[in-house]
């Protein structure tokens, strides 16, 4: 059996669900994107291709092996975009919540039903249709519980609107011993550089105390002065918006020590190793023209 332990972002990880980049289909039509981030690249012509994105996984794999992270991969469907295996499901405590993801995108949880297979059934959660939350607006921190949302009237009709307000009443409802706190973030369907499509696109903790954030993702200022306050402005590192559109917030924590980046993300990388940590560079940047990144590939299922 697989017993579930997740409580943070750093420590030290044991089990993890990496999504897969194989057989992940042509390049989608225009109307079948769901990121503005996507379709700037299908219409510029420089959509990733399989082989580039295949390798980035590999050398991300590798970087888990290095640490000997227990790392399961889904099962294989033909012509279906796996990559993003934090969207399907998360874990908090000893749960693992199945997230009520796009439509089209159903399939993605039945590629790990062996791994859901070796879990306890009374651990799994899932939710009515129209609670809605993905992996990546959720962020946990010691006693909290960050949810990232979006709270405009228009939400159904906003495609990078993942996680709405049931959503974070449902999580508060689950655990009602953390202080579960959500913030409504900026998105676009249709300008990349001004949608912060998950809360770990603008925000993300690392190591112990610090913090990478962009303080444009927020609608209100109080929410970012509310992280400020609680991780204090000298642990953090704040991004322009060209590094919130890159992808900077999206590193992946093995340890509070060990951080995997993207090895283009230089003064980021700098800044990390000043504080003492240990950054594994890997290429990643084909995977991050799909608006996602290393932690939206991952899905951590036991830390220490």
């Amino acid at each position: 059996m697989l017993n579930l332990n997740v409580h943070d972002e750093t420590s030290r990880l044991r089990s993890v669900v990496l999504g897969t980049a194989i057989s992940s289909g042509p390049i989608p039509k225009i109307e079948e994107a769901y990121d503005p981030k996507s379709i700037e690249h299908i219409k510029a012509g420089t959509y990733p291709k399989e082989a580039d994105m295949v390798a980035e996984m590999d050398a991300f794999q590798k970087v888990l092996d290095k640490y000997q992270v227990k790392v399961y991969r889904p099962n294989i469907i033909n012509n279906y975009n796996q990559i993003f295996s934090r969207d399907i499901a998360f874990v908090i405590e000893d749960k693992l919540i199945i997230s009520n993801i796009l439509p089209n995108r159903e399939n993605e949880i039945e590629a790990i039903e062996y791994v859901l297979d070796e879990i306890d059934p009374n651990c799994i959660v899932e939710t009515s249709e129209d609670i809605h939350f993905e992996g990546g607006d959720v962020i946990l921190w010691n006693d909290y519980i960050f949810i990232g949302t979006y709270k405009g009237a228009d939400y159904a009709d906003i495609i990078t609107a993942r996680t709405n307000m049931k959503g974070v009443n449902f999580i508060k409802e689950l655990f009602p011993h953390k202080i579960v706190k959500e913030f409504d973030l900026v998105k676009s369907n249709t300008i990349a550089k001004e949608n912060a499509l998950h809360l770990d696109c603008c925000f993300q903790p690392v190591g112990k105390d610090k913090a990478i954030i962009y303080k444009g993702g927020f609608k209100d200022e109080n929410d970012y002065n509310y992280l400020v306050n609680l991780f204090g402005m000298e642990n953090m590192f704040h991004t322009t918006q060209d590094e919130m559109y890159q992808m900077f917030s999206n590193v992946f924590s093995i340890s509070p020590e060990v951080v995997v980046s993207e090895q283009n993300f230089t003064r980021l990388n700098d800044w990390l190793r000043l504080q003492g940590f240990i950054v594994e560079e890997i290429p990643y940047a084909e995977i991050s023209k799909q608006e996602g990144l290393l932690r939206c590939s991952t899905m951590p299922l036991i830390r220490d």
